[in-house]
């Protein structure tokens, strides 16, 4: 019986081995691919070499008097790996495209806010444009409300998600947490596993970021009314300014899973929430929507699928185009929004 439980026993340890070969092969292979040297050769050669170093460990894992040299050889492997990994360093200093060329800041005294490079760019397509960036100063005692937009471009499991403050006067400020992408560098979400897009907020009028995606890119877009109070949102955007301060003096790195456009929310807003937004869903954020509905952070006189069928703005996006009231006729007619 105890030697039926030590095979047991010892299959098991080298199932669990078995399965971190394979994923550290996988994470390592990927990391060399996207971060490895540049020079093409030496860049295949230690593609090919690690991914074959892991399918012989793996292999060896089940011949006794190979295991251990072979999971040595490997854990050493590994560890070279992990030193690239601290090695790769976030910057400012590279040839953005221009959309992200200029980084947001903000001036904060007390409840007078001026944010600086706000963008507001005159689309003429997705890719013509003329660049305005604005400074704006804003009152935290006139805020009154705080939206959340979700844009949808592909799969219904995933959104971009926008948060933006709506003050007295009918004037908006959204922020976009979006990778800042270089000249001719295009996004792909296994990419940004592996520290290759620099993390940016990009601060701008909703005509811009907005209007971008629905009236350009050909994107859905819903934006919903958060039942938060005026104080509580001007805590979440003080603390998005910081966020925003911050990255001018210490770039950061974009992580497709722990620091995204929506996980990114929830380490900014901190505890400092009434409710509790830990779900699956803020990882597979399409479907954020129904998880701010279930837990109570939007209206509730329209059941969640009449709320969101009235909550895609497309067409009034369109309709509105440039107008200086771009903001408030999106809104039309939503529950709670109206003017």
């Amino acid at each position: 019986m105890g030697g039926l439980l030590a095979r047991v026993a010892g299959g098991a340890a080298i199932a669990i081995l078995a399965v971190l070969v394979l994923a550290s092969g996988i994470w390592g292979t990927l990391l060399l691919e996207y971060a490895g040297p540049r020079d093409a050769l030496a860049h295949r050669v230690l593609v090919v070499g690690f991914s074959l170093a892991a399918a012989a460990t793996l292999m060896a894992l089940f011949v006794r008097r190979w295991r251990w040299p072979a999971i040595g050889v490997y854990a050493a492997l590994c560890a070279g790996l992990l030193v690239l990994w601290s090695g790769l360093e976030a910057t400012n200093d590279r040839a953005w495209q221009p959309e992200f060329a200029v980084l947001p800041s903000a001036t904060i005294a007390g409840d007078r806010v001026t944010v600086h490079n706000i963008r507001n760019f005159d689309y003429r397509s997705e890719t013509d444009y003329t660049v305005r960036l604005e400074d704006r100063e804003l009152d935290l005692s006139r805020l009154r409300s705080l939206d959340l937009f979700l844009v949808y471009w592909g799969s219904p499991l995933i959104a971009h998600t926008i948060m933006s403050w709506g003050f007295e006067g009918d004037q908006y400020l959204a922020i976009s947490i979006e990778t800042r992408k270089e000249k001719g560098e295009q996004y792909s979400a296994l990419r940004g596993f592996f520290r290759q897009y620099e993390l940016t907020f990009v601060v701008a009028d909703e005509r811009d970021v907005v209007r971008l995606r629905t009236n350009y890119r050909g994107e859905d877009v819903y934006v919903y009314r958060l039942d938060v109070p005026p104080a509580d949102a001007g805590r979440l955007l003080l603390r998005y300014l910081a966020a925003v301060n911050d990255l001018r003096e210490q770039p950061q790195w974009y992580n497709a899973l722990t620091d995204n456009c929506t996980t990114a929310i929830k380490r900014i807003a901190g505890s400092d929430t009434r409710r509790s937004w830990w779900s699956w869903k803020l990882f597979l954020n399409g479907h954020l929507d129904e998880l701010a509905y279930d837990i109570g952070a939007f209206d509730h006189s329209l059941p969640f699928p009449a709320l969101k069928a009235k909550s895609r703005v497309n067409e009034r996006a369109k309709a509105a185009d440039a107008d200086s009231r771009f903001s408030v006729r999106i809104r039309e007619g939503l529950p709670r929004m109206s003017p």
